[in-house]
């Protein structure tokens, strides 16, 4: 049996994505984002998958629930989210961000990767 997808979702840039206030609570907006994450999982992809949402900052307090578990990154969000991908080994991952340099990074450990577009309704 193969393990299901990786989904690692780098929070701040997911949730910076969208103009709705975030910056006014941050911690809220993650915690909105992983509810969202929770209900929805991965929009069109119907088979099972594991959803990390890396926080960072404001959002480290931000608890994991049912089909979400919330990595607090330590230090820099983007560098956690490398280190995860390179944990993974031989296991599909697939990391959603719009950062340039973070997906220069993750594909170059042979990650797939999708914009925020790909979590937001």
């Amino acid at each position: 049996m193969t393990a299901p997808l990786l989904v690692i979702v780098d929070a701040a840039n997911v949730v910076g994505s969208v103009p709705d206030g975030w910056w006014r609570d941050r911690h809220g907006a993650a915690e909105r984002l992983r509810d969202r994450l929770a209900v929805d999982g991965l929009p069109g992809h119907p088979e099972p998958v594991e959803i990390v949402l890396v926080v960072e900052g404001a959002a480290r307090g931000v608890e994991s629930v049912p089909g979400v578990r919330v990595d607090a990154a330590p230090g820099s969000g983007d560098d956690r989210m490398v280190e995860l991908v390179g944990e993974a080994g031989d296991r599909p991952c697939l990391v959603v961000t719009a950062d340039r340099e973070l997906k220069r990074r993750v594909t170059e450990l042979g990650a797939e990767v999708a914009g925020p577009r790909s979590v937001n309704r």
